[in-house]
């Protein structure tokens, strides 16, 4: 399988390390593209919900690939969000290729870029952090609960089913956050004078084209969504964007392989160490 050549790639909220992350198919998704620039928007390693116990092989793999794209020398960014805040302490910590950031501001072909987690926009996040991580766990325990039922209807022959979009989709109060998440970034972005703003936090995929309120000018607004339910990502290419959906049929002929130069990167990388310091250096 040939190797899609993409200027940027937008990824956010992986969360590596819960039961709810599609690491497979991010790796599938990551070995096919050849990115110009890579960008983890935030939430990548969920350190919050981080358990020694639970660390499978495909999420470590994950990790390697990101780390192979920085050997090759391709700029990676790597912008905090709440599940990784741990590492906000580390902010602006360069080594070669790789660069930890809180936000990120970039010249695309002559248009500034606005791009951060998003995080700052959620009042729970701002002043009821307990909640938002008592919200976390039961979102992921959704999102298990979830893969059982859709297994059953896999078996059975039924298209599978999205328990939380089905909420967020008929809760009115889910919907008006998103609205208002998104317009908030957008009316920042346009007092600011950027042409994109790009986020993440919501787990919802866009791109579309704000006017800021009570002001003039128009913003382009972009969320990478997840690797959690909707599996996206943003892809910037010849002057375009473009919302990358992971649809397995399009990976059946991908062969598993892992480059033998990352065998031992388990031994000289140990994240499952490194994560249990952040979590306690966090509480």
């Amino acid at each position: 399988m040939a190797k899609r050549e993409v200027d940027i790639v937008v990824i956010s909220d992986v969360h590596l390390g819960t039961y709810g992350c599609h690491a497979k198919e991010l790796l599938q998704y990551l070995k096919s593209i050849k990115p110009k620039t890579v960008i983890l928007n935030g939430d990548i390693i969920d350190i919050w919900q981080f358990s020694k116990s639970y660390w499978p092989g495909a999420h470590m793999k994950v990790v390697r690939r990101l780390l192979k794209f920085v050997t090759e020398g391709i700029p990676v960014y790597y912008l905090t969000g709440n599940h990784d805040e741990m590492l906000r302490k580390f902010a602006d910590f360069n080594l070669g290729a790789f660069r930890l950031l809180n936000k990120l501001l970039l010249d695309i072909d002559g248009k500034k870029a606005w791009i951060f987690h998003g995080d700052v926009f959620d009042v729970t996040m701002q002043h009821s952090k307990w909640l938002a991580k008592m919200g976390a766990v039961g979102y992921d325990a959704l999102i298990i609960l979830n893969r059982m039922v859709n297994w059953v209807l896999i078996m059975l022959g039924r298209p599978k089913l999205s328990f939380s979009q089905k909420i967020k989709g008929r809760v009115k109060e889910a919907v008006k956050f998103i609205n208002h998440f998104e317009q908030t970034a957008a009316d920042l972005a346009v007092a600011k004078r950027y042409d994109y703003v790009i986020c993440g936090h919501i787990h919802h995929a866009e791109i579309r084209n704000m006017t800021g309120e009570g002001q003039q000018g128009q913003v382009l607004y972009l969320n990478s969504g997840d690797w959690v339910e909707s599996l996206t990502a943003l892809e910037y290419h010849q002057g375009g964007w473009k919302i990358f959906k992971y649809c397995p049929e399009d990976f059946e002929a991908v062969t598993e392989e892992e480059p033998a130069a990352d065998e031992d990167l388990d031994s000289k990388l140990d994240v499952k160490v490194l994560l249990e310091k952040f979590k306690e250096e966090g509480i």
